[in-house]
């Protein structure tokens, strides 16, 4: 293999992780915002919108989901969780039932409406892929949605 390649795939290596990351931080600032906006007709049911799919998420990976579980997940303090999940409570996306494990805790549930909001969030996110994606050969689009969850698992561990 020519010397030029070699250089130009250490470059490209090298600019995989700052390009996932400004990846990250233009998705993390418009995906939830387009989202919310589109979805609930407001931008300041962003946090119902997080709160839903930090349940959802922590649901299937574990038999109770509660306010530190979705701490943990969205990556904030407790208090901060437990005013997301409040308002998502009090919107009727959330329910909050006594903890099957420790009556101290509350464990999280969807609500029909917070099912509808997921499943609302999930469409918009397909259709982003595959907007993003459009003019991207099928076996391209293919093997780049099998890398994305591949490091989604990996996140997971």
């Amino acid at each position: 293999m020519p010397a030029s390649n070699d250089n130009s795939d250490s470059a490209s290596l090298a600019e995989a992780g700052p390009a996932l990351f400004r990846l990250v931080r233009y998705w993390s600032r418009r995906w939830i915002l387009r989202t919310a906006t589109e979805l609930t007709g407001e931008m300041r049911h962003v946090q119902h919108i997080l709160a839903v799919e930090a349940v959802d998420t922590a649901g299937a990976r574990t038999d109770e989901v509660t306010v530190a579980t979705v701490a943990h997940h969205l990556g904030l303090d407790h208090s901060g969780a437990s005013r997301m999940v409040r308002d998502a409570t009090a919107a009727g996306y959330l329910v909050r039932a006594t903890s099957g494990q420790d009556r101290r805790r509350a464990s999280l549930q969807l609500t029909d409406a917070g099912r509808e909001l997921l499943a609302g969030s999930h469409q918009w996110q397909r259709h982003t892929f595959d907007e993003l994606t459009a003019d991207w050969s099928p076996a391209d689009r293919q093997r780049f949605a099998g890398y994305l969850l591949r490091l989604e698992n990996q996140l997971e561990r």
